[in-house]
């Protein structure tokens, strides 16, 4: 098992984002959201999941980033991007390993930043000198995440199986942060990998994450493919759909990822964010997942 992350083959871990749970009172006055970290910590927890997040619940996966940097006013870039005059989401990264040993820091990637923006200034030439500059604002996040206590900070990268990005200044990007900090790093790429696989084994991080129960055929991929020794994020939870999958029907699924990949090659978690689901539906996926994660343990 790789020392750098938890002691426990197959442990579970979440892609990020919970549903918002609003509180009410005192707490909410002064912090709206703080109750809605605080519930998405406590049902990750009790469903059992070992490596947890803060919940992502304080906005999008864009405008939680854009909202803070200097040279992005709304969804415009108007200026040269600069890192933000202090932490993002670091505080609530620090609340969630208040309350767990295992907490992974989240990162919207530079290139799905750059493509969810719009360029209204002379500065940019395109996406991809944006993207550059994205990314060297985000390394300085991925700072704070480190010194807030993150076991591993992952960079959320979905426009790259969409064919839209360029891989090449992607994957430059992506290292630009990777590189930035001491603990291992994971990039999360949701959708079919089809026809990006080969770009995408090239970036430099220790942990791939990737959808393989709303895409199967994303398994077909790496009969031959070599992971160098990286861990792959295994989504085998359908984070599409309020219906929730029975634990023994995501057993199979975990079934097959070891059959593939290996045991100790896997860290278990859902294709996605479960931001869009009902808070009972979020809460009974995961706690199937780290069930059925559990009986396959058992098993081997």
């Amino acid at each position: 098992m790789k020392a750098y992350f938890i002691n426990k083959v197959l442990a579970t871990t979440v892609v990020g984002s919970y549903p918002v749970v609003k509180g009410s009172g005192i707490k909410a006055i002064f912090d709206p959201l703080k109750p809605a970290v605080e519930t998405a910590v406590a049902d990750q927890l009790a469903a059992g999941i070992d490596i947890i997040s803060d919940g992502q619940v304080r906005g999008d996966m864009i405008q939680a980033f854009s909202g803070k940097l200097p040279g992005i006013k709304g969804q415009n870039v108007v200026g040269k991007v600069q890192p933000a005059s202090g932490a993002i989401t670091a505080a609530d990264t620090k609340y969630a390993r208040s309350k767990s040993p295992y907490v992974k820091g989240i990162i919207t990637g530079p290139s799905t930043l750059a493509h969810g923006l719009h360029i209204s200034t002379p500065m940019y030439r395109n996406r991809e000198e944006l993207a550059l500059d994205l990314a060297a604002a985000l390394a300085a996040e991925a700072r704070y995440l480190e010194a807030a206590g993150a076991t591993l900070i992952q960079i959320d990268e979905p426009i790259f199986s969409t064919g839209v990005a360029d891989l090449a200044v992607g994957k430059q990007a992506v290292e630009l942060i990777a590189g930035a900090v001491k603990i291992p790093t994971c990039m999360h790429v949701c959708g079919n990998l089809g026809n990006v696989i080969d770009d995408i084994l090239k970036i430099n991080v220790n942990v791939l994450d990737f959808e393989f129960s709303k895409n199967p055929a994303n398994l077909e991929l790496f009969g031959s493919r070599d992971l160098a020794g990286r861990m792959i994020g295994y989504g085998c939870v359908d984070s599409t759909s309020e219906a929730v999958e029975p634990v023994a029907e995501i057993k199979k699924r975990i079934e097959k990822g070891v059959e593939i990949f290996g045991a100790k090659s896997l860290l278990v978690d859902p294709d996605c964010g479960l931001r869009m689901r009902s808070r009972e539906s979020a809460f009974w996926k995961l706690k199937n997942m780290a069930e059925a994660a559990r009986e396959v343990r058992l098993a081997l």
